[in-house]
């Protein structure tokens, strides 16, 4: 039996992917110190005996004893809410967490994916955003927390495949959304469908015309899992193509929910991307790999998580 260790193992993704993991004969050991995560997204694997949970802060150095083969690492706030009130943390987890992690993949001698972000992209001047596009980033900007610290990440990713020889994978993930979310997680989806289930007012930042693509919690783990078996190293965009602005998913969210909210507009966020859609043509001819789930059925299964917290 193979072992994965996953960081960030409790929050939205890694939780999915440690259930995926299990679900395909992996043994699981999460890592996760709990400052975004939630041990509640992981307590229903701990009548698992191939699971395991290790709270820890990967900043420091990460002791897992015995034979692990495969490095997932996902720990990092990574809601605009998280990054903007963590932002020391933040940078901390991407160039420590990430330094310490891949220290582990080389003692073990074990496969490493690195959970990177659209964020790279920054406010993007090309569109959709293919691979070898650089980005627009403000290094010094309230967002430049988080945009950077997965850029270095993935500059020591590089640095570790490249020196030492590790095996490496770089994941580019644009927005996921499904259950385990946080109610109040910041990011548009949720935002919006618990507003919209309580009735009040949807709040739209700018005009609601800047867009954004986002793909469901289940097609993103199958694209991460496609890519952490295959042999490439350099990164690759997994996210969904299609592209919507964020007054239409609102309008959407009313829709479904059946809610009386009416929609207010605030002013937009320093720095927030107008426009986000991957170019995954990378990920389709590499891995075989492109999203099913529709949007509104994803919505509508998103929806009821929210439903049963309320």
């Amino acid at each position: 039996m193979e072992t994965v260790v996953v960081t960030g193992g409790a929050g939205f993704l890694g939780s999915h992917l440690c259930d995926k993991l299990l679900s395909e004969g992996f043994k699981v050991i999460c890592v996760d110190n709990l400052i975004t995560g939630n041990i509640n997204n992981v307590a229903h694997l701990s009548v698992n005996e191939n699971f395991s949970f290790i709270k820890h802060d990967v900043t420091s150095y990460i002791f897992i004893p015995g034979k692990v083969d495969y490095i997932l690492h996902f720990a990092s706030p990574a809601s605009p809410v998280d990054y903007l009130q963590l932002p020391i943390q933040t940078l901390k987890v991407g160039s420590l967490g990430t330094h310490n992690a891949l220290g582990l993949a080389k003692e073990k001698k074990a496969r490493f994916l690195l959970a990177s972000t659209s964020e790279v992209y920054g406010d993007p001047e090309i569109h959709p955003q293919p691979e070898d596009y650089w980005g627009n980033v403000n290094p010094i900007g309230p967002r430049g927390v988080y945009d950077e610290a997965k850029r270095f990440a993935e500059a020591i990713t590089m640095a570790y495949h490249r020196y030492h020889s590790v095996a490496t994978r770089i994941a580019r993930i644009f927005n996921t959304f499904g259950p385990r979310m946080r109610a109040k997680d910041g990011r548009a989806i949720p935002n919006f469908i618990m507003q919209a289930l309580n009735n009040q007012p949807l709040t739209v930042y700018g005009d609601g015309s800047q867009t954004r693509s986002f793909c469901y919690i289940t097609d993103e783990i199958d694209g991460l899992l496609k890519l952490l078996m295959s042999e490439e190293n350099e990164p690759i965009n997994i996210g969904n193509p299609e592209e919507i602005p964020l007054i239409e998913i609102a309008n959407e969210i009313i829709s479904l929910t059946q809610s009386k909210s009416k929609i207010v507009f605030e002013d937009l966020p320093v720095n927030d991307p107008k426009i986000r859609q991957p170019d995954i043509k990378k990920a389709k001819e590499k891995l075989g790999w492109s999203p099913k789930i529709s949007r509104e059925e994803g919505l509508r299964k998103t929806i009821q998580y929210f439903k049963s917290l309320i």
